[in-house]
């Protein structure tokens, strides 16, 4: 796929399947996803692709739903819906990705399509597996090439949750050379009775791929313990060699085809080039720069095999013929395939759709050179069955030489676009990167004796370290028996201890649990060029570099399960989504081809109408062959190659999926795709979360605290009414229960024991202690309230200070068996630091002209107070609200907030409506603000570290420094820029180049664009645009307005 028309190709051979819905084709991924009715169906997705001229494989066929909590199902569950992953070749541009779709779409029951044309790809919801062959079938009807990635069922539960239990995994066992080594490997698996189950054995030696599931429990049974008894099973003559296996990631495969493309470009292009070489000795050289007395060029234009033919000609015949066939059949095979795909018997491609939208650049390159090279032929038809001109010299008039220097132009810009879109999705592979191939794995000194395979190496602790050799500054001592064991990284269980090195990379994420001197540079995953300092319970990632001293590291994830692998997860995602500035050009596009080549006949009929009718001089006829219909013909032929549908349909993808990997380089997930980065560039009020958002949210502290002591005879004492606080706190999570709880304890708190606690969410709690005697509540100021609890003054003028200081107030209050009515015993002010980069931010988004609330549902007072400190004005505060109800006021703010002031161009060329909804973000910490997000135009989460997988949010903000906001709605700005410059540039060129190549300009001069220098526009008009979007990597963030 090389543009849009080729991603609308597969989309559309796919749709029309039956029992296939919502497909989605990545252009750029080179994938495609699909919703099949039943798997059966996988196969015909990729047969469709490549029915239509694509290449296409099947990555991974996925259940849509699981019907049982646990990750296993039934064989039953298999027909459910899936989301069907697929990988599809040949697409070049938009209109390809759009016929793609559209075939993808018209399946029934297909779903959910998404087209990624520079990933190659596509994804789709299908109701049945066995609708996934008809995917596949459909998108090869439709020229393109298909093949099923992946089928998965669609989740009842969320992918960030870790589900114990077993471990599937696919090990590979080289070494098998006849039809006793399988049973060998089947022996050993059943060695462990129940603890392994075989869900794929090895039936042959040809088939080493063996997949079970198991149970590990670390450090006495794991993956090292299966492969050491896989390997022993063998004979020592002739050993096996385990290790895990892996299939091609959609990266891996999309790279693969891109490289796969780019070969097949390069091999062709190079043969054309060979070719052209000669072409231009004889065409331009003899037969056009040297003198006509030259004896070399007369021998060229001698009559040749008893015809009027040149010599020169006929040689340019031999030469063009190769290149027309082969460098360019690749032009020629895929657009036929797109015309058969909608012609086929049994097409449901609609007669009205097959004449208005058809076709991709393919079919124009196609159609370009082919009408050079059958014109010629006709010319040297004419030619030769003419007698020998009296003058020695014969007719030069051909085309050959245009089919060989165009096809050569339109494969050097065909390549360089394949080779530059190949890097715009470096951001993912260069996170793969990321991984360290092995592990330092500290295990008991029995197990490393007993499972030291080849792929493991054992050192002791007491002697240096294996990597740095320094055993003074980079070992950690190590428990009696136990040893520290060099294994590959795969092989890695939750549980398992690691020790990482200065230098080395965490293998998978996990908790510190020995050594206070770590310090890890997180900027691959985060953003945050500072280092992180790291003590035991800290949790550590993979992809991080470890700049500080040893620490041994307890594995918490692995698989696709870290912190990485789900980063991943978001960026793929998000490139799926695309901004609806990209369905202006999938319109422009899916019309572009039949539009072009309107334009190109009625351009021949029109020059050819006015030379045959005497409206143009005799002098602009300038070849002695063929007369006007010949000369008119190469109007239009330039006009077939210079039209480019690849720039449009490039002109959002291309930025978009670079614009993603740079964010997610300065920690920014960008999930909601090319839609998020266009509402985020427009966006004309941010809303702000309190807690955790503008402050630190970590552990807030109590600052004051004032106890309501009664008489001295009384059983009130500042201990006990301390105790009553700490253990009422006790049954609630909120972080200001911790804070009062840990004050508490630290001020002598007599322990007291309470029962029947009730919590009320956004007031308080409530309990009884029987052995005081008494009903105790703890909360705000509104729980107070709704329990009849009055303050005095003297109190209330208290609590006034403590608010407009910006800190929250809790109260508790008591009441006694013989007197029901509660009085406040005791008053806690806790303070959540604020955000150190808060006020600079602000002040930022001010001078960018965006507004900015803030939204609580602390009380007034304090909200107030944190606005007034971080710059926000008071006006601009929503206090006292609970969860449910921040998304009603985001929805408010949508409707009557303050559009941002227009820039000069725009109130030159435009004008303000006045009644013109208000594009609204909301930043929270994704927690309680999960409505509110949703609600908001952009949602932006505020994850701490590992929590990126927040669904309500478009954007998610890895680290918690609100200076990547910053980031976030500049590079918005600049991705979304790009993508209307892009676009606008390839209009452009359509709409100057086209009229050129028609003749607009040929009165003026005799001045014409011919095909060979209309195959060279066209080709540099892509490249251009892929080119345009690749210098979005020499994007640098903001500073920081601390800075």
């Amino acid at each position: 796929m090389t543009c849009a028309s080729c991603s609308n190709a597969v989309t559309h051979a796919l749709s029309e399947l039956p029992g296939v819905s919502d497909v989605v084709v990545n252009l750029l991924g080179h994938s495609a996803t699909a919703t099949v009715e039943r798997p059966d169906i996988v196969t015909s997705l990729t047969e469709t692709v490549e029915d239509i001229g694509y290449e296409a494989e099947v990555i991974t066929v996925e259940p849509m739903r699981v019907l049982q909590p646990a990750r296993q199902t039934s064989p039953a569950d298999s027909n459910g819906p899936r989301r069907i992953t697929l990988s599809v070749g040949g697409m070049t541009c938009a209109s390809c990705s759009n016929t793609v779709t559209d075939v993808m779409s018209a399946l029934r029951g297909v779903s959910e399509v998404v087209v990624n044309l520079l990933g190659g790809s596509a994804t789709a919801l299908v109701e049945r597996q066995d609708i996934t062959p008809q995917l596949v079938e459909a998108i090869e009807d439709a020229g393109y090439e298909a093949e099923v990635i992946s089928s998965e069922p669609i989740k009842s539960t969320p992918d960030d949750v870790l589900e114990a239990g077993p471990r599937t995994i696919s090990l590979r066992v080289d070494g098998m050379f006849c039809s006793h080594c399988p049973p060998k490997v089947a022996s050993a698996i059943e060695s462990f009775g129940d603890r392994v189950s075989v869900l794929k054995p090895i039936t042959t030696h040809t088939d080493p791929i063996l997949r079970i599931s198991y149970t590990p429990v670390p450090p006495a049974f794991t993956i090292r313990h299966i492969i050491h008894a896989i390997s022993d099973s063998a004979s020592p003559a002739t050993p096996f060699t385990v290790s895990v296996h892996h299939p091609p990631s959609l990266e891996d495969r999309a790279r693969n085809m891109q490289q796969k493309e780019q070969r097949h470009l390069l091999e062709r292009l190079v043969f054309a080039v060979i070719v052209a070489i000669p072409t231009f000795i004889i065409s331009i050289v003899y037969m056009d720069l040297l003198p006509s007395s030259n004896a070399r060029r007369q021998w060229f234009e001698a009559p040749m095999w008893g015809g009027n033919a040149a010599r020169g000609v006929w040689a340019m015949f031999f030469l063009a013929t190769p290149v027309m066939f082969y460098s360019a059949g690749t032009f020629h095979r895929r657009s036929i395939k797109e015309v058969w795909a909608m012609w086929r018997p049994g097409s449901r491609t609609p007669v009205r759709r097959r004449f208005v939208r058809f076709g991709s650049m393919n079919l124009l390159v196609s159609t370009g050179v082919s009408v050079a090279y059958f014109a010629s032929i006709v010319l040297l038809g004419l030619s030769a069955s003419d007698a020998p001109s009296s003058t020695g010299r014969a007719n030069t008039t051909t085309y050959f030489d245009s089919v060989v220097f165009l096809t050569m132009f339109l494969l050097i810009g065909r390549f360089l676009e394949a080779y530059s879109k190949g890097h715009t999705a470096d951001a993912i592979t260069a996170l793969g990167k990321l991984r360290p191939t092995s592990a330092l794995l500290i295990v008991p000194t029995s197990e490393a004796r007993e499972a030291n395979t080849p792929s493991s190496r054992s050192t002791s602790s007491n002697t240096t370290d294996v990597e740095k050799g320094d055993p003074e500054r980079d070992v950690l001592a190590t428990k009696p028996g136990m040893k520290v064991e060099r294994v590959d990284a795969e092989l890695l269980e939750v549980g398992d201890v690691v020790r990482v090195q200065n230098g080395g990379s965490p293998p998978a994420d996990g908790t510190v649990v020995f050594g206070d001197g770590g310090a890890f540079d997180e900027s691959s995953l985060t953003g945050e060029s500072r280092l992180v300092k790291k003590q035991a319970g800290d949790q550590v990632f993979l992809g991080t570099i470890s700049k500080g001293g040893v620490v041994d590291v307890r594995v918490d994830a692995i698989g696709g399960e870290t912190m990485l692998d789900r980063v991943v997860k978001v960026v793929r995602e998000g490139q799926t989504r695309r901004a609806p500035i990209e369905r202006v050009a999938d319109l422009l596009t899916g019309y572009f081809v039949p539009v072009v080549t309107l334009l190109a006949v009625t351009t021949w009929v029109i020059w050819l109408g006015l030379g045959l009718g005497g409206a143009l001089p005799r002098s602009y006829l300038d070849i002695d062959v063929g007369g006007w219909v010949v000369w008119s013909l190469e109007f239009a032929i330039s006009v077939f190659v210079v039209a480019c549908p690849c720039g449009i349909g490039l002109a959002a993808p291309t930025a978009l999926l670079v614009g993603s990997g740079l964010a997610a380089k300065h920690g920014i997930l960008a999930r909601g795709g090319g839609e998020a980065f266009q509402e985020a560039a427009q966006l004309d009020i941010i809303v702000f979360d309190k807690t955790g958002t503008l402050t630190e949210g970590g552990e807030p502290r109590v600052t004051n605290a004032e106890v309501v002591e009664a008489q001295a005879t009384s059983k009130w004492t500042r201990e006990v009414v301390l105790g009553v606080a700490a253990e009422i706190e006790s049954a609630s999570s909120h972080p200001l229960a911790a804070a009062i709880q840990k004050y508490c304890g630290d001020n002598a708190a007599a322990p007291q024991s309470g029962s029947a606690f009730e919590e009320v969410p956004g007031r308080g709690l409530k309990a009884r202690f029987d052995a005081l005697g008494c009903t105790a509540i703890i909360g705000n100021e509104a729980w107070m309230a709704a329990n009849a609890c009055q303050i005095d003054a003297r109190l209330a003028q208290t609590l006034d200070i403590w608010k407009s200081e910006g800190k929250s107030i809790v109260l508790l209050a008591l009441s006694a068996s013989s007197d029901p009515a509660y009085a406040v015993v005791a008053a806690f002010a806790v303070a959540d630091p604020l955000r150190p980069e808060a006020q600079g931010v602000i002040a930022h988004l001010h001078g960018q002209g965006i507004g900015t609330w803030m939204i609580s549902g602390d009380n007034e007072v304090t909200a107030k107070a944190v606005a007034r400190t971080v710059g926000i004005s008071e006006t601009n505060v929503i206090a006292g609200v609970l969860p449910h109800e921040k998304a009603e006021k985001i929805q408010w703010l949508q409707q009557v907030g303050m559009k941002r002031k227009q820039s000069t161009w725009s109130r030159i060329f435009g004008k303000q409506r006045l009644n013109e909804r208000c594009v609204v973000a909301m930043v929270g910490d994704g927690i309680n603000d999960a409505p509110a997000l949703t609600a908001a135009d952009v949602g932006i989460a505020i994850g701490s570290g590992s929590d990126v997988a927040i669904s309500s949010a478009a954007f998610i903000l890895v680290t918690a420094n609100l200076n990547t906001l910053l980031t976030l709605t500049d590079l918005s700005r600049k991705v979304f820029n790009r993508v209307k410059f892009n676009f606008f540039w390839a209009c452009c060129y359509n709409v100057v180049a086209v009229p050129i190549a028609a003749g607009v300009i040929y009165p003026a001069g005799n001045a014409r664009l011919p095909p060979v220098w209309a195959s060279l526009a066209m080709a540099l008009s892509s490249v251009s645009v892929v080119c345009s979007s690749l210098l979005l990597k020499l994007y640098r963030p903001p500073s920081s307005p601390s800075q």
